[in-house]
């Protein structure tokens, strides 16, 4: 855990953060949302820290010995909420770890703060059993729900508490964070900082992934030469995406930095603003070839595929259907 100084962007949320405190108007219930490792947790942690802050200001301390025990993640007013079952925040997780807690008074702290992460796991039964805690909090007491999805929870969760939404961090920013602080080189750090999208968590898993350079050469390997690969030859290609099935999301992401590099290319010919520079020669190739529709079917495939997984259709033939539309188009 650390203070707000250690986190990369954000700046709007901090300043509420900042100011909710200094003019004590905070709220008893708060949602974090946004995408994986886009900073939710450091957000939640440090204004958590802040508030536990002996020192009542609108930054933490750092020395106090709440500080030092938030730091460690042992500040016994610091609840995080944890589940055992992997898809699923059921109602007695909910009911054990905050509404049987809550009554109890901070053991040595202003606030008891909670922190649920994958709070978009809670299914209705959890959300109603929150939602009795949300409507008539003690006065200590702050939730903080973090969340991919906050469109999952019900209207009433959504009314009592304050939405706060993960905006992108500029590429510049998280390029000169990953070449200073990660000693990252410049074409690596350009192609982690596009494929991220803003998201600094990615960027810095992807600078530090040794799988990443194996996983990008095998969909642009599989892209180059999607065109010639015959129908029946379409079950082996199924197979080299069906290695990365763990880590599909990324996968179609670099399929699709790579369209937009084609797209790009079309519409300026200008080979200095593409990720995969040292691929020119195939997406000129590409580009040729490609219509402007064609490119935008196959972006929006992508897309679709990757609402799709996360309906749990089956996954080989969802790659499957994917690759015929990018071969079609």
């Amino acid at each position: 855990m650390g203070d707000f100084s250690k986190i990369l962007g954000h700046e709007t949320i901090i300043e509420y953060f900042k100011n909710a405190i200094s003019m004590d108007k905070v709220s008893h219930a708060y949602i974090l949302n946004g995408e994986e490792k886009s900073g939710k947790m450091m957000l939640a942690e440090a204004f958590a820290m802040t508030l536990q802050c002996e020192k009542n200001g609108n930054t933490p301390c750092n020395e106090c010995h709440s500080c030092k025990q938030s730091v460690n993640r042992n500040q016994p007013d610091i609840i995080y909420v944890t589940h055992e079952k992997p898809n699923t925040l059921g109602v007695e997780d909910i009911r054990k770890q905050i509404n049987d807690d809550i009554v109890l008074k901070p053991y040595s702290s202003k606030f008891k703060i909670y922190i649920v992460d994958e709070a978009e796991k809670m299914n209705i039964q959890a959300q109603n059993a929150l939602l009795k805690t949300i409507e008539e909090p003690p006065s200590y007491a702050v939730l903080i729900l973090l969340t991919t999805n906050a469109d999952s929870f019900l209207p009433t969760i959504l009314s009592r508490c304050v939405r706060l939404d993960i905006k992108a961090v500029p590429d510049e920013k998280i390029r000169r964070f990953l070449m200073e602080e990660k000693q990252v080189p410049s074409y690596q750090a350009d192609v982690c900082v596009a494929f991220a999208q803003g998201n600094v968590g990615k960027a810095i898993a992807l600078a530090s992934s040794e799988n990443f350079n194996e996983m990008k050469n095998s969909a642009i390997q599989l892209l180059k030469r999607i065109n010639d690969i015959d129908l029946y030859e379409m079950t082996q290609a199924v197979k080299q995406i069906t290695e990365y099935k763990l880590e599909i999301n990324d996968y179609f992401d670099l399929m699709m930095v790579w369209y937009r590099d084609v797209l790009l290319y079309k519409a300026t010919a200008d080979a200095n603003r593409l990720i995969f520079q040292e691929e020119i020669y195939s997406i000129k190739k590409e580009a040729s070839h490609s219509s402007y529709e064609g490119i935008e079917n196959i972006l929006k495939a992508l897309e679709k595929a990757k609402i799709r997984l996360k309906a749990n259709v089956n996954f080989e033939l969802l790659i499957e259907l994917l690759l015929l539309t990018i071969k079609e188009n």
